[in-house]
Protein backbone atom coordinates (compact mmCIF):
# COMPACT_ATOMS: atom_id res chain seq x y z
CA UNK A 1 0.00 0.00 0.00
CA UNK A 2 1.48 3.33 -1.04
CA UNK A 3 1.58 6.54 0.89
CA UNK A 4 -1.07 7.98 -1.37
CA UNK A 5 -3.28 4.99 -0.66
CA UNK A 6 -3.07 5.82 2.99
CA UNK A 7 -4.18 9.36 2.48
CA UNK A 8 -1.09 11.16 3.55
CA UNK A 9 0.48 11.73 0.18
CA UNK A 10 -0.19 14.08 -2.66
CA UNK A 11 -3.17 13.83 -4.94
CA UNK A 12 -3.04 12.14 -8.31
CA UNK A 13 -1.98 15.41 -9.86
CA UNK A 14 1.56 15.93 -8.61
CA UNK A 15 1.48 19.65 -9.39
CA UNK A 16 -1.58 20.24 -7.22
CA UNK A 17 -0.86 20.88 -3.58
CA UNK A 18 -4.34 19.88 -2.47
CA UNK A 19 -6.36 16.71 -2.74
CA UNK A 20 -7.25 17.34 -6.33
CA UNK A 21 -5.82 14.82 -8.73
CA UNK A 22 -6.47 17.09 -11.67
CA UNK A 23 -6.32 20.86 -11.88
CA UNK A 24 -8.14 23.11 -14.25
CA UNK A 25 -5.93 24.33 -17.06
CA UNK A 26 -4.32 27.53 -15.88
CA UNK A 27 -5.61 27.17 -12.34
CA UNK A 28 -3.33 28.87 -9.84
CA UNK A 29 -4.62 27.89 -6.44
CA UNK A 30 -3.03 30.34 -4.03
CA UNK A 31 -1.59 29.60 -0.68
CA UNK A 32 -4.30 29.17 1.93
CA UNK A 33 -5.59 32.29 3.57
CA UNK A 34 -7.50 32.72 6.77
CA UNK A 35 -10.42 30.30 6.90
CA UNK A 36 -12.69 33.08 7.97
CA UNK A 37 -12.09 35.31 4.96
CA UNK A 38 -14.12 35.26 1.78
CA UNK A 39 -12.48 36.50 -1.40
CA UNK A 40 -14.31 38.40 -4.15
CA UNK A 41 -12.87 36.27 -7.02
CA UNK A 42 -14.46 33.15 -5.50
CA UNK A 43 -17.84 34.87 -5.30
CA UNK A 44 -17.63 35.93 -8.94
CA UNK A 45 -16.69 32.41 -9.99
CA UNK A 46 -19.59 30.91 -8.07
CA UNK A 47 -21.97 33.40 -9.64
CA UNK A 48 -20.63 32.42 -13.06
CA UNK A 49 -20.86 28.66 -12.69
CA UNK A 50 -23.88 28.16 -10.47
CA UNK A 51 -26.51 29.45 -12.93
CA UNK A 52 -25.09 27.14 -15.59
CA UNK A 53 -25.18 24.14 -13.25
CA UNK A 54 -28.69 24.96 -12.02
CA UNK A 55 -29.97 25.44 -15.59
CA UNK A 56 -28.57 22.08 -16.71
CA UNK A 57 -30.12 20.38 -13.67
CA UNK A 58 -33.59 21.89 -14.23
CA UNK A 59 -33.52 21.03 -17.94
CA UNK A 60 -32.43 17.48 -17.10
CA UNK A 61 -35.30 17.08 -14.64
CA UNK A 62 -37.90 18.29 -17.13
CA UNK A 63 -36.62 16.16 -20.01
CA UNK A 64 -36.21 13.06 -17.84
CA UNK A 65 -39.82 13.36 -16.68
CA UNK A 66 -40.93 12.92 -20.31
CA UNK A 67 -38.86 9.77 -20.94
CA UNK A 68 -40.57 6.43 -20.45
CA UNK A 69 -43.21 4.11 -21.92
CA UNK A 70 -45.95 6.75 -21.48
CA UNK A 71 -45.38 9.61 -23.93
CA UNK A 72 -45.71 12.89 -22.01
CA UNK A 73 -44.50 16.29 -23.19
CA UNK A 74 -42.73 19.02 -21.26
CA UNK A 75 -45.71 21.35 -21.86
CA UNK A 76 -48.09 18.80 -20.32
CA UNK A 77 -45.82 18.41 -17.28
CA UNK A 78 -45.59 22.19 -16.84
CA UNK A 79 -49.37 22.54 -17.16
CA UNK A 80 -49.96 19.74 -14.68
CA UNK A 81 -47.51 21.25 -12.20
CA UNK A 82 -49.27 24.62 -12.48
CA UNK A 83 -52.62 22.89 -11.97
CA UNK A 84 -51.39 21.24 -8.76
CA UNK A 85 -49.91 24.47 -7.42
CA UNK A 86 -53.14 26.41 -7.96
CA UNK A 87 -55.17 23.51 -6.54
CA UNK A 88 -53.05 23.67 -3.41
CA UNK A 89 -53.54 27.43 -3.11
CA UNK A 90 -57.27 26.98 -3.68
CA UNK A 91 -57.31 24.41 -0.91
CA UNK A 92 -55.79 27.01 1.43
CA UNK A 93 -58.80 29.22 0.84
CA UNK A 94 -57.27 31.62 -1.68
CA UNK A 95 -59.61 32.72 -4.41
CA UNK A 96 -57.68 31.45 -7.44
CA UNK A 97 -59.02 29.85 -10.59
CA UNK A 98 -57.76 26.30 -11.12
CA UNK A 99 -57.22 25.35 -14.79
CA UNK A 100 -57.95 21.76 -15.88
CA UNK A 101 -55.13 19.25 -15.61
CA UNK A 102 -53.75 18.49 -19.10
CA UNK A 103 -52.91 14.96 -17.93
CA UNK A 104 -55.40 12.20 -17.33
CA UNK A 105 -55.55 10.68 -13.87
CA UNK A 106 -53.38 7.72 -14.89
CA UNK A 107 -50.78 9.86 -16.67
CA UNK A 108 -50.78 12.31 -13.77
CA UNK A 109 -50.04 9.43 -11.41
CA UNK A 110 -47.22 8.22 -13.67
CA UNK A 111 -45.56 11.63 -13.45
CA UNK A 112 -46.18 12.76 -9.88
CA UNK A 113 -46.35 9.44 -8.04
CA UNK A 114 -43.79 7.52 -10.12
CA UNK A 115 -41.21 9.47 -12.08
CA UNK A 116 -41.03 12.74 -10.11
CA UNK A 117 -40.25 11.34 -6.63
CA UNK A 118 -37.79 8.91 -8.17
CA UNK A 119 -35.95 11.67 -10.05
CA UNK A 120 -36.02 14.05 -7.09
CA UNK A 121 -34.61 11.36 -4.82
CA UNK A 122 -31.87 10.67 -7.36
CA UNK A 123 -31.05 14.37 -7.61
CA UNK A 124 -30.65 14.79 -3.86
CA UNK A 125 -28.68 11.53 -3.53
CA UNK A 126 -26.32 12.52 -6.35
CA UNK A 127 -25.82 15.99 -4.88
CA UNK A 128 -25.19 14.64 -1.40
CA UNK A 129 -22.73 11.98 -2.51
CA UNK A 130 -20.75 14.52 -4.54
CA UNK A 131 -20.64 16.88 -1.57
CA UNK A 132 -19.41 14.10 0.71
CA UNK A 133 -16.76 13.09 -1.80
CA UNK A 134 -15.40 16.61 -2.09
CA UNK A 135 -15.21 17.02 1.67
CA UNK A 136 -13.69 13.58 2.27
CA UNK A 137 -10.97 14.12 -0.32
CA UNK A 138 -10.03 17.41 1.34
CA UNK A 139 -9.91 16.34 4.99
CA UNK A 140 -8.14 13.03 4.27
CA UNK A 141 -5.94 14.45 1.49
CA UNK A 142 -6.67 11.24 -0.37
CA UNK A 143 -7.93 11.44 -3.98
CA UNK A 144 -9.49 7.99 -3.62
CA UNK A 145 -11.69 9.04 -0.71
CA UNK A 146 -15.42 8.82 -1.21
CA UNK A 147 -18.49 8.67 1.06
CA UNK A 148 -18.05 4.95 1.64
CA UNK A 149 -14.47 5.16 2.85
CA UNK A 150 -15.41 5.14 6.52
CA UNK A 151 -17.35 1.89 6.31
CA UNK A 152 -20.64 3.79 6.44
CA UNK A 153 -22.01 2.09 3.34
CA UNK A 154 -21.12 -1.38 4.57
CA UNK A 155 -22.70 -0.63 7.93
CA UNK A 156 -25.86 0.57 6.23
CA UNK A 157 -25.89 -2.56 4.09
CA UNK A 158 -25.60 -4.74 7.18
CA UNK A 159 -28.55 -3.01 8.81
CA UNK A 160 -30.63 -3.25 5.64
CA UNK A 161 -29.85 -6.93 5.09
CA UNK A 162 -30.83 -7.70 8.66
CA UNK A 163 -34.32 -6.19 8.39
CA UNK A 164 -34.90 -7.59 4.90
CA UNK A 165 -34.18 -11.11 6.10
CA UNK A 166 -36.51 -10.54 9.05
CA UNK A 167 -39.24 -9.41 6.66
CA UNK A 168 -39.31 -5.87 8.07
CA UNK A 169 -38.93 -3.96 4.80
CA UNK A 170 -40.84 -0.97 6.18
CA UNK A 171 -38.03 -0.40 8.68
CA UNK A 172 -35.30 -0.61 6.04
CA UNK A 173 -34.39 3.13 5.95
CA UNK A 174 -34.20 3.25 9.74
CA UNK A 175 -32.09 0.10 9.91
CA UNK A 176 -29.76 1.31 7.15
CA UNK A 177 -29.29 4.66 8.84
CA UNK A 178 -28.71 3.00 12.19
CA UNK A 179 -26.17 0.62 10.68
CA UNK A 180 -24.36 3.56 9.09
CA UNK A 181 -24.14 5.40 12.40
CA UNK A 182 -22.84 2.33 14.21
CA UNK A 183 -20.19 1.82 11.54
CA UNK A 184 -19.19 5.47 11.81
CA UNK A 185 -18.90 5.20 15.58
CA UNK A 186 -16.76 2.07 15.28
CA UNK A 187 -14.50 3.74 12.71
CA UNK A 188 -13.96 6.92 14.69
CA UNK A 189 -13.47 5.02 17.94
CA UNK A 190 -10.94 2.69 16.34
CA UNK A 191 -9.11 5.60 14.68
CA UNK A 192 -8.98 7.59 17.90
CA UNK A 193 -7.53 4.83 20.10
CA UNK A 194 -4.23 5.94 21.53
CA UNK A 195 -3.77 9.10 19.51
CA UNK A 196 -5.15 11.93 17.43
CA UNK A 197 -7.61 11.43 14.60
CA UNK A 198 -5.27 11.59 11.61
CA UNK A 199 -6.23 10.92 7.96
CA UNK A 200 -4.15 7.73 7.81
CA UNK A 201 -5.65 6.25 10.97
CA UNK A 202 -9.17 7.21 9.91
CA UNK A 203 -8.83 5.59 6.50
CA UNK A 204 -7.31 2.40 7.86
CA UNK A 205 -9.98 2.17 10.53
CA UNK A 206 -12.67 2.73 7.89
CA UNK A 207 -11.24 -0.04 5.73
CA UNK A 208 -11.21 -2.44 8.69
CA UNK A 209 -14.81 -1.64 9.67
CA UNK A 210 -15.99 -1.87 6.05
CA UNK A 211 -14.38 -5.27 5.59
CA UNK A 212 -15.87 -6.56 8.83
CA UNK A 213 -19.36 -5.36 7.87
CA UNK A 214 -19.00 -6.77 4.34
CA UNK A 215 -17.99 -10.13 5.75
CA UNK A 216 -21.04 -10.16 8.02
CA UNK A 217 -23.31 -9.19 5.10
CA UNK A 218 -21.91 -11.95 2.89
CA UNK A 219 -22.20 -14.57 5.62
CA UNK A 220 -25.76 -13.50 6.46
CA UNK A 221 -26.83 -13.70 2.82
CA UNK A 222 -25.09 -17.04 2.35
CA UNK A 223 -26.65 -18.53 5.47
CA UNK A 224 -30.17 -17.12 5.38
CA UNK A 225 -31.34 -15.50 2.15
CA UNK A 226 -33.70 -17.44 -0.09
CA UNK A 227 -35.93 -16.62 -3.08
CA UNK A 228 -37.37 -13.09 -3.18
CA UNK A 229 -35.41 -11.97 -0.13
CA UNK A 230 -32.16 -12.82 -1.91
CA UNK A 231 -33.18 -10.85 -5.00
CA UNK A 232 -34.31 -7.87 -2.92
CA UNK A 233 -31.05 -7.80 -0.96
CA UNK A 234 -28.87 -7.99 -4.05
CA UNK A 235 -30.91 -5.25 -5.74
CA UNK A 236 -30.51 -2.98 -2.72
CA UNK A 237 -26.77 -3.66 -2.43
CA UNK A 238 -26.30 -2.65 -6.06
CA UNK A 239 -28.15 0.64 -5.52
CA UNK A 240 -31.58 1.38 -6.93
CA UNK A 241 -34.07 4.25 -7.04
CA UNK A 242 -37.03 2.12 -8.13
CA UNK A 243 -40.22 2.65 -6.18
CA UNK A 244 -39.02 5.73 -4.31
CA UNK A 245 -41.73 7.95 -2.84
CA UNK A 246 -42.02 11.53 -1.64
CA UNK A 247 -41.02 10.27 1.81
CA UNK A 248 -37.67 9.28 0.27
CA UNK A 249 -37.39 12.75 -1.27
CA UNK A 250 -38.02 14.33 2.13
CA UNK A 251 -35.30 12.28 3.85
CA UNK A 252 -32.69 12.82 1.16
CA UNK A 253 -33.65 16.47 0.60
CA UNK A 254 -33.54 17.58 4.22
CA UNK A 255 -30.24 15.79 4.84
CA UNK A 256 -28.57 17.14 1.70
CA UNK A 257 -29.73 20.74 2.04
CA UNK A 258 -29.13 21.04 5.78
CA UNK A 259 -25.72 19.37 5.92
CA UNK A 260 -24.75 20.86 2.57
CA UNK A 261 -25.15 24.42 3.87
CA UNK A 262 -23.22 23.57 7.03
CA UNK A 263 -20.37 22.05 5.03
CA UNK A 264 -20.23 25.08 2.74
CA UNK A 265 -19.50 27.14 5.83
CA UNK A 266 -16.23 25.19 6.09
CA UNK A 267 -15.16 26.08 2.54
CA UNK A 268 -12.09 28.12 3.51
CA UNK A 269 -11.18 25.58 6.18
CA UNK A 270 -11.23 22.80 3.59
CA UNK A 271 -8.86 24.85 1.43
CA UNK A 272 -6.52 25.02 4.40
CA UNK A 273 -6.75 21.24 4.96
CA UNK A 274 -5.70 20.69 1.35
CA UNK A 275 -2.25 22.07 2.24
CA UNK A 276 -1.80 19.79 5.23
CA UNK A 277 -2.56 19.74 8.92
CA UNK A 278 0.38 21.97 9.82
CA UNK A 279 -0.74 24.67 7.39
CA UNK A 280 -4.31 24.46 8.62
CA UNK A 281 -3.20 24.69 12.26
CA UNK A 282 -1.02 27.72 11.47
CA UNK A 283 -4.13 29.45 10.13
CA UNK A 284 -6.03 28.92 13.36
CA UNK A 285 -7.92 25.73 12.49
CA UNK A 286 -8.42 23.24 15.31
CA UNK A 287 -7.46 20.32 13.10
CA UNK A 288 -8.62 17.30 15.12
CA UNK A 289 -11.90 18.83 16.27
CA UNK A 290 -12.74 20.12 12.78
CA UNK A 291 -11.94 16.76 11.23
CA UNK A 292 -14.25 15.03 13.73
CA UNK A 293 -17.05 17.46 12.89
CA UNK A 294 -16.69 17.11 9.13
CA UNK A 295 -16.35 13.32 9.24
CA UNK A 296 -19.46 13.09 11.37
CA UNK A 297 -21.45 15.37 9.06
CA UNK A 298 -20.45 13.47 5.91
CA UNK A 299 -21.17 10.13 7.57
CA UNK A 300 -24.61 11.30 8.71
CA UNK A 301 -25.39 12.52 5.20
CA UNK A 302 -24.10 9.30 3.64
CA UNK A 303 -26.18 7.22 6.03
CA UNK A 304 -29.33 9.17 5.16
CA UNK A 305 -28.66 8.83 1.43
CA UNK A 306 -27.80 5.14 1.55
CA UNK A 307 -30.96 4.47 3.53
CA UNK A 308 -33.14 5.61 0.59
CA UNK A 309 -31.06 4.52 -2.39
CA UNK A 310 -28.82 1.61 -1.42
CA UNK A 311 -25.11 1.61 -2.19
CA UNK A 312 -24.47 3.80 -5.27
CA UNK A 313 -20.76 4.08 -5.86
CA UNK A 314 -18.42 6.28 -7.92
CA UNK A 315 -20.60 9.44 -7.76
CA UNK A 316 -18.78 10.79 -4.71
CA UNK A 317 -15.43 9.59 -6.01
CA UNK A 318 -15.51 10.88 -9.59
CA UNK A 319 -17.72 14.00 -9.67
CA UNK A 320 -15.48 16.19 -7.44
CA UNK A 321 -12.48 15.33 -9.64
CA UNK A 322 -14.36 16.19 -12.85
CA UNK A 323 -15.60 19.51 -11.45
CA UNK A 324 -12.14 20.29 -10.04
CA UNK A 325 -10.77 19.75 -13.53
CA UNK A 326 -13.19 22.34 -14.91
CA UNK A 327 -13.17 25.09 -12.28
CA UNK A 328 -10.25 24.46 -9.94
CA UNK A 329 -10.00 23.29 -6.36
CA UNK A 330 -11.37 26.10 -4.17
CA UNK A 331 -14.12 24.50 -2.15
CA UNK A 332 -16.52 27.43 -2.02
CA UNK A 333 -17.05 27.00 -5.74
CA UNK A 334 -16.17 23.31 -6.04
CA UNK A 335 -18.74 21.97 -3.58
CA UNK A 336 -21.91 23.66 -4.90
CA UNK A 337 -21.04 22.98 -8.54
CA UNK A 338 -20.13 19.37 -7.73
CA UNK A 339 -23.47 18.99 -5.92
CA UNK A 340 -25.45 20.14 -8.95
CA UNK A 341 -23.23 18.03 -11.21
CA UNK A 342 -23.79 14.94 -9.05
CA UNK A 343 -27.55 15.53 -9.13
CA UNK A 344 -27.58 15.83 -12.92
CA UNK A 345 -25.35 12.79 -13.37
CA UNK A 346 -27.52 10.53 -11.21
CA UNK A 347 -30.73 11.75 -12.89
CA UNK A 348 -29.45 10.65 -16.29
CA UNK A 349 -27.90 7.45 -14.96
CA UNK A 350 -31.22 6.45 -13.41
CA UNK A 351 -33.13 7.43 -16.55
CA UNK A 352 -30.86 5.13 -18.54
CA UNK A 353 -31.21 2.39 -15.92
CA UNK A 354 -35.00 2.30 -16.25
CA UNK A 355 -35.28 2.74 -20.02
CA UNK A 356 -32.31 1.31 -21.93
CA UNK A 357 -33.07 -2.33 -21.05
CA UNK A 358 -36.87 -1.92 -20.73
CA UNK A 359 -38.96 -3.74 -19.67
CA UNK A 360 -36.09 -4.92 -17.45
CA UNK A 361 -34.56 -2.37 -15.09
CA UNK A 362 -30.90 -2.28 -14.17
CA UNK A 363 -29.87 -1.14 -10.66
CA UNK A 364 -28.47 2.36 -11.11
CA UNK A 365 -25.38 1.46 -9.10
CA UNK A 366 -24.26 -0.81 -11.94
CA UNK A 367 -24.44 2.05 -14.44
CA UNK A 368 -22.65 4.54 -12.19
CA UNK A 369 -19.83 2.02 -11.75
CA UNK A 370 -19.73 1.28 -15.49
CA UNK A 371 -19.47 5.00 -16.27
CA UNK A 372 -17.36 6.06 -13.31
CA UNK A 373 -14.60 3.46 -13.62
CA UNK A 374 -13.39 4.46 -17.12
CA UNK A 375 -13.81 8.17 -16.33
CA UNK A 376 -11.66 7.80 -13.24
CA UNK A 377 -9.09 5.79 -15.24
CA UNK A 378 -8.98 8.60 -17.80
CA UNK A 379 -8.48 11.18 -15.04
CA UNK A 380 -5.65 9.06 -13.63
CA UNK A 381 -3.89 8.80 -17.01
CA UNK A 382 -4.37 12.50 -17.67
CA UNK A 383 -2.91 13.35 -14.28
CA UNK A 384 0.14 11.14 -14.94
CA UNK A 385 0.78 12.91 -18.22
CA UNK A 386 0.45 16.34 -16.63
CA UNK A 387 2.85 15.47 -13.80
Amino acid sequence: MTRTDLGGGPALGAADPGPAPVRARGDRTPAPSSPGRTGAPISRSVLLWLPVAVGILVASLLVSLTIGPAQITVAEIAGSAWHHVLSWLHGLGLGVDVPPNPLTQIRDGIVWAGRAPRLATGAFVGAGLALCGGVMQAITRNPLADPYLLGVSSGAALGAVAVLLLGLGVALPVAAFGGALLALGATLALAGIGGALTPNRTILAGIAVAQACSALVSFTIFASARGDAYREIINWLMGSLAGRTWASVTIAGIATVLIGFIVLGFGRTLDAFAFGDAAAASLGVHVTRTRWVLLTLTALLTGALVSVSGAIGFVGLVLPHVVRLLIGGRHLRLLPVAAFGGATFLIWADTAARTVFAPQEVPVGILTAAIGAPVFAWLLVRSRRAA
